[in-house]
């Protein structure tokens, strides 16, 4: 076990959560922490682009990627969304207390070292694509997060 790597299984797709997992990849980096990142089903919606990217899906897939939030940017909050204005008032708020958003914590963690992964699977399940989500993204299965996590000393599902 190295007490100075961290893992962190990001499955909530939630602007609050996902909040709260790059701040704690930033902080165990900062600190001098080798730092993982997977990301799930819902948690994908993170890594996406926000931009549309023209990729020839089944109509499920494209489904499914209308039905999503669109990158970090339309993220919406696990408790009082209200349709997204809850979201849209935590963006001002945190704008107005200097407060980092997602998209500025992804690329802080970037620069950091954090290794961010796309779980594979979910991509498959899901219909998302390499080319939908943000550059600096690794791809791999869950036998890839075990082994990070059988060697560190924090593992957090968030």
């Amino acid at each position: 076990m190295d007490m100075n790597k961290k893992t962190i299984i990001v499955f909530s797709g939630d602007l609050d959560k996902a909040m709260a997992s790059l701040i704690i990849a930033n902080g165990a980096a900062a600190m001098g922490n080798e730092v993982t990142m997977f990301f799930t089903f819902w948690g994908l919606n993170v890594l996406r682009k926000p931009d549309k990217v023209k990729i020839k899906k089944s109509f499920l897939e494209a489904l499914f990627g209308w039905m999503m939030p669109r990158g970090a940017g339309r993220l919406g909050l696990s408790k009082m969304n209200f349709g997204g204005m809850g979201a849209s008032m935590m963006r001002t708020i945190m704008k107005q207390k200097n407060v980092s958003d997602v998209q500025e914590l992804i690329e802080t963690a970037q620069s950091l070292g954090v290794k961010l992964i796309a779980c594979s699977m979910s991509m498959d399940v899901m219909g998302i694509r390499a080319e939908e989500l943000i550059d600096g993204v690794e791809f791999a299965g869950v036998a890839t997060y075990l082994g990070e996590a059988d060697e560190a000393n924090v593992n957090l599902f968030i």
